[in-house]
């Protein structure tokens, strides 16, 4: 599937609001509604768009207490390691990565001391090996 300058305007918008009507998203398009709505169907048909999300408010997300877990993991554990966390309801995302660590855990608790709970539960799962967290203390730019 092709995607044009036009359908990354379109899919940036529809990052930043998801539901914004689509006569809006034309406008900042210079297109009609037909087509966005066209384009929107294609993407979300090509399987570009797989699925809309929920964005929590900056007051919400303020209260919270977000990390990234580096964590290094035996071989062959991956599968195992990657059902244990899909468990917990603080991991936001995980990433497998290149370098010095297998994995990063994005994760969000609601209290120092929940995150710390957290840490201490990732660091047991049996095939880690080692771990290594980043506090996030603000958030400069997300998209």
């Amino acid at each position: 599937m092709t995607i044009t300058d036009k359908d990354r305007e379109l899919i940036a918008l529809l990052s930043e609001n998801a539901r914004e009507h689509t006569a809006s998203i034309a406008r900042k398009l210079g297109l009609s509604r037909t087509t966005v709505q066209a384009k929107i169907d294609r993407l979300e048909q090509g399987g570009v768009i797989k699925g809309y999300g929920l964005r929590l408010s900056d007051d919400y997300e303020k209260g919270l207490v977000k990390a990234h877990i580096l964590v290094t993991i035996a071989p062959k554990t991956l599968p195992r390691i990657t059902a244990e966390l899909s468990d917990l309801k603080e991991v936001r995302a995980l990433h497998s990565v290149s370098g010095n660590f297998d994995l990063i855990v994005v994760v969000a608790a609601d209290s120092i001391s929940e995150l710390d709970r957290v840490i201490d539960f990732i660091g047991e799962i049996k095939g880690v090996e080692r771990t290594l967290s980043s506090v996030i203390l603000s958030t400069r730019i997300e998209r």
